[in-house]
């Protein structure tokens, strides 16, 4: 194998690819970047099993792309990314010089890098489902951005690692929980396809994310086994997540007593600026509510207490407090586009929403927490 290309192509390649190449693996070879360089072009590929990455680069003049010599090597993700990223110069060319001996060089400079045969690399399917869509790439990125942040982070209930996807009657609704808040996104789709029903790693999703640039449209195709995400060169195949995603629907209430709208970027300051009170990220926050102010406060035993007043653009019931967790709050804030939120609530210790005023696509659900008297 034997290649020259554009330092800075490749090197957005390798990160790109990079994300997928396992850090613990039992399998070192799973450490690596397969290279390989074919007729059709520049082929990256990583995986740590849970998802794979693969790009391809194809000869063009703004590449710069040459192949001189097919074949292909496996080069540890850190150490050619390091090696290329050091490299002064705009052209870097990559050649096998005995067995998988790699050298990188570029300019008076140049690295030897002990690579792995290429056969040693598992085998990965990477044949495309027979469910597929097409979604815009900034409204994906959107419903990733408003419900993947909900998702557990802990594998006591691995089913709520991940972002449960339904596709019915040509509308896909995006769930994510972690039992104690939940997001739901629900997007009508232009294409027909085949009603499913899978769960995401929320991990895996925000590697989509990051991938998205541009907003064109995203090819996705599902098995009961695997997603498929083409993102313009670039294809990321992620595992799903086993087992049946529990109907979290009937938990959100239809009916409320007190309904409060205000101004999302003041009600995210103002717990924010109690913050100070938190403990490992996490922090109780106390609002109470009428139609002349909104109170926020805070306190812990520890370090002291917090309190500041807001003025509600609009509030309908009587009197009302409720108690949350500060930081589950604000992130179901922040996932909103809006100006302003309507936040509906049912009782003082039953689960509450938070809905943009002028769309319903989006529903954040938090449930409250006991807190001081």
């Amino acid at each position: 194998m034997k290649f020259s290309i554009n330092k800075n192509v490749l090197l957005k390649s390798l990160n790109s690819v990079g994300r997928a190449a396992s850090v613990h693996s039992p399998l070192p070879v799973l450490s690596g970047i397969k290279v390989s360089a074919r007729e059709t072009g520049l082929w990256l590929l990583a995986s740590d099993t849970n998802i794979t990455i693969q790009e391809c680069i194809e000869i063009n003049d703004d590449n710069k792309l040459v192949i001189d010599k097919y074949g292909e090597v496996v080069l540890d993700a850190r150490y050619i990314l390091e090696a290329v990223r050091k490299l002064d110069s705009n052209i870097v060319s990559i050649e096998i010089i005995d067995g998988a001996l790699t050298r990188i060089s570029g300019n008076k400079a140049e690295y030897e890098i002990n690579g792995v045969e290429a056969r040693s690399f598992p085998s990965i399917d990477l044949e495309k489902p027979s469910i597929g869509f097409k979604i815009s790439a900034y409204k994906l990125k959107e419903i990733i951005t408003q419900t993947a942040f909900a998702c557990s982070t802990t594998e006591e209930r691995p089913i709520f690692t991940g972002v449960n996807f339904i596709a019915d009657n040509n509308q896909l609704t995006a769930v994510a929980t972690n039992s104690y808040r939940l997001a739901r996104k629900v997007v009508l789709l232009n294409d027909s396809v085949e009603d499913f029903n899978i769960t995401i790693p929320a991990s895996n999703l925000n590697e989509v994310s990051k991938s998205i640039d541009k907003n064109d449209d995203i090819e996705i195709y599902v098995s009961n086994r695997i997603v498929q995400f083409y993102v313009e060169d670039t294809l990321i195949q992620s595992r799903l997540v086993d087992g049946l995603f529990p109907d979290v629907n009937r938990l959100i209430p239809t009916e409320f007593a007190y309904e409060l709208t205000v101004n999302s970027n003041d009600l995210i300051s103002s717990i924010d600026r109690s913050s100070f009170l938190r403990t490992d990220g996490y922090w109780n926050v106390r609002l109470e509510t009428s139609s002349d102010e909104i109170v926020i406060s805070s306190r812990s035993q520890e370090i002291g207490s917090s309190h500041e007043t807001l003025k509600p653009i609009e509030y309908k019931g009587g009197n009302f407090r409720i108690a949350f967790n500060g930081r589950y709050m604000i992130e179901a804030l922040q996932s909103f586009k809006t100006e302003n939120v309507k936040v509906l609530f049912v009782g003082e210790m039953q689960a509450f929403i938070i809905i943009d005023p002028k769309d319903d696509s989006v529903v954040q659900l938090v449930l409250p927490v006991r807190t001081f008297d």
